[in-house]
């Protein structure tokens, strides 16, 4: 799966310029709390996003050799997802809840629109 880095990267750098947005709308809006609740999931769903490729480099392998593969880590996301949203609700002045789940989200909704242009392409 040499694509599998290839589709890494490209959604990394959707989800950084996504961050990149988030900051600016946090700096020149009133909407401080949205965006910054956006930036949180969204940074966690890097994180997650991340995971998911770390470990799904890992089963490629263990596939390649022949070897069982126990999880794909899945407890681990959503103990991430836990602690943002532990973090949003430990400060609702500066977090917004739903900004962060929506963030959190974000990783998925871009994987699922890559997906469907590189589909409409071939």
């Amino acid at each position: 799966m040499p694509d599998l880095q290839t589709t890494y990267k490209r959604h990394l750098k959707y989800l950084l310029y996504f961050l990149a947005i988030c900051a600016f709308g946090w700096g020149f809006t009133d909407y401080q709390d949205v965006f910054a609740g956006l930036a949180l999931g969204t940074a966690f769903g890097v994180f997650n996003l991340w995971l998911i490729n770390r470990r799904m480099r890992a089963f490629e392998a263990a596939i390649n050799s022949g070897e069982k593969f126990r999880s794909l880590g899945t407890m681990s996301r959503l103990a991430s997802a836990a602690l943002a949203a532990i973090i949003a609700l430990e400060y609702p002045e500066q977090f917004n809840l739903i900004s962060v789940v929506l963030g959190l989200m974000t990783a998925y909704i871009v994987i699922v629109i890559d997906f469907l242009i590189h589909l409409k392409r071939r």
